[in-house]
This record gives C-alpha cells, sequence and structure tokens, in this order.
C-alpha cells in the first residue's frame, strides 16, 4: 500500500500533521503512516477545548488494537476545537487522517514553530 505523504502539510517526526487553516489556527492529526503502523484503532483520549499545549510535548493519547501511543502537539497554543465525532468513530482516524479523522484545532502562539517541523519530501524519507 502507497502511504498518502501531502505536499501542504507540515509535520512531526511523532507522525502527527498540521495545517494552517487561516492566519492562527493549526488543523492537527495522525498521518497516514502512522494510522497504517497502529491499524485499528479504538479510542483517543483527547483534550478538552481551552488547554494549553507545548509543542513536542503530548497533548492526548491514541489507543490501537495493539498499542497506545501519546499524541504530540506540532506547535504551542490553546486547543479550539476537537474533533468530537472520534468518540465514537475513531475508525475515521485510519479512514481519512487528513480529512475527517483530524484530531485538534490550535490557535497557535508562534507561528515560528513552524520552522521546527518538516517537510512532506523529508517526511517522506524519514518513513522510508
Amino acid at each position: 500500500m502507497e502511504i498518502n505523504v501531502p505536499d501542504d502539510l507540515y509535520y512531526t517526526r511523532e507522525h502527527e500533521w498540521a495545517f494552517i487553516e487561516d492566519d492562527n489556527i493549526a488543523v492537527v492529526g495522525i498521518t497516514d503512516y502512522a494510522q497504517d503502523q497502529l491499524e485499528d484503532i479504538v479510542y483517543l483520549e483527547l483534550p478538552e477545548v481551552g488547554t494549553q499545549v507545548t509543542a513536542n510535548e503530548p497533548f492526548g493519547t491514541i489507543e490501537a488494537v495493539k498499542a497506545v501511543e501519546d499524541l504530540f502537539a506540532p506547535v504551542s497554543g490553546e486547543v479550539v476545537e476537537v474533533n468530537h465525532i472520534l468518540e465514537d468513530k475513531p475508525e475515521l482516524c485510519n479512514q481519512n487522517p487528513y480529512s475527517e479523522g483530524w484530531i485538534v484545532k490550535i490557535k497557535f502562539s508562534d507561528k515560528s514553530e513552524f520552522d521546527n517541523l518538516i517537510s512532506a519530501k523529508e517526511y517522506r524519507a524519514l518513513i522510508e
């Protein structure tokens, strides 16, 4: 199976992606590679709206049949929206990790933190 790595996203070495939705909101999820490695995702522990998150620090967990992994914030800021659909349908992270399977939206405090993330090209090299 070919792993989907969209060119217009930022990536972490922990297999999260971030997309700048507007001036200061980042949409965050797990990559296609991450969901492929985890296989059947059964539960996500998600932060509350208003939670302060720090770049490279855990903000929740994702549980699959074979593992429980931390979710790492790609950037620092405040959680302004949580994808509550995942509470009943965690499998959306497997089916559509870049669209319906997004996890949180973060109002980021410092756009320069995106400079610490990796490009699609760098991410492809990381997972090869």
